[in-house]
């Protein structure tokens, strides 16, 4: 408490604060250390307390001598998107001590954690209604429908159980990617070996477009740090969603290429490409650009938020370029295996 006490008097201990803190007394503020000078103005020790803590809620509760150990929540400090606990303590000699605790990190998380579940739910809810719908109606008028009706029914009710698997299957796939996430890779991987096997998986997916998969892979790739399995997964998504959205008939190309201390892999596609508005949002969860295409198309809206979580995962990066009406390029940065 001394410590406290002394940071009128001790400027060194009250920049030590991590947190925004500013000392004010008869409504004046005495100090302030750089987090605080950041976040109200750089030139706030002397001015008035209300007109630096710009903020009826801070204000209204200065007033009444808020002290709580919880401290007093403020939104839009410093930001529209900011959220903050402001918490305050009377010093000696008529002084107080205001510090700014940080929680808009925390409170995107929360709202992260929200919105997937209402995604993910809203995701199951759509095909389960239809499996309960149609399930119902074979069930109650067995004897009235004919053969080709009945297999009509069936056929609708596998499709939105296989969509319904696929959510779950993405969902459980993230999830394990989240819990690694800070468990470094140490695994030397061959990629080349690894696009090969991602090609043949995505054979039958070809076929039915009407497309080919084309590789073009250095002959003397490094191997790379990773984890085999999610790398591969890594690979299946990319192609996956070149063939799903790029045009029928059309290549897509997979190349991969030694560049150092990392290796470049880039999966490219011809077809409508994505708008610039959007590219920033389609790793997010079930972010979709055409929601009712997707869909249709077999897409989750999980695929590329698991590829973004995987190469993070690998300590890589994520980059994709697209041009409307022309394709994507997704590339992908991957730190080569240190012998």
């Amino acid at each position: 408490m001394a410590a406290v006490e002394n940071l009128l008097d001790s400027p060194h201990l009250l920049e030590g604060l991590s947190e925004a803190a500013i000392i004010f007394k008869d409504g004046q503020v005495k100090a302030a250390n750089t987090a605080a000078r950041r976040l109200l103005g750089a030139s706030i020790c002397g001015q008035a307390l209300h007109d630096v803590i710009n903020h009826p809620g801070a204000l209204e509760a200065l007033e009444r001598g808020v002290e709580a150990a919880d401290g007093v929540e403020l939104t839009g400090l410093g930001g529209l998107r900011r959220h903050w606990i402001m918490r305050s303590a009377a010093l000696s000699n008529g002084t107080s001590l205001i510090r700014f605790v940080d929680r808009s990190e925390a409170r995107a998380a929360e709202q992260m954690r929200v919105d997937f579940v209402a995604n993910a739910s809203h995701e199951l809810r759509t095909p389960l209604s239809t499996v309960i719908g149609y399930a119902e109606t074979l069930r109650e008028q067995a004897d009235e429908i004919d053969p080709m009706t009945r297999d009509r029914f069936l056929t609708v009710v596998h499709d939105e159980a296989r969509r319904m698997q696929r959510v779950v299957e993405d969902l459980i796939s993230l999830s394990r990617i989240e819990a690694e996430k800070f468990t470094e890779p140490t695994e030397a991987v061959d990629l080349g070996e690894l696009i090969d096997e991602a090609a043949e998986n995505a054979y039958l997916m070809a076929e039915e477009r009407n497309s080919r998969i084309v590789l073009s892979v250095d002959d003397e790739l490094p191997r790379i740090a990773a984890d085999r399995g999610q790398i591969l997964q890594v690979l299946d998504n990319l192609i996956a969603n070149a063939l799903r959205y790029g045009e029928p008939g059309t290549a897509v190309v997979v190349t991969a290429t030694d560049e150092g201390s990392m290796v470049h892999l880039s999966v490219q596609d011809r077809g409508e490409g994505i708008a610039p508005e959007h590219i920033e949002r389609v790793t997010e969860r079930f972010y979709r650009v055409d929601t009712s295409r997707s869909r249709a198309l077999g897409g989750t809206g999980l695929g590329l938020s698991i590829v973004k979580h995987i190469v993070e995962r690998h300590r890589g990066r994520l980059k994709i370029d697209s041009e409307v009406g022309v394709g994507t390029i997704i590339h992908v940065f991957l730190p080569t295996k240190v012998s």
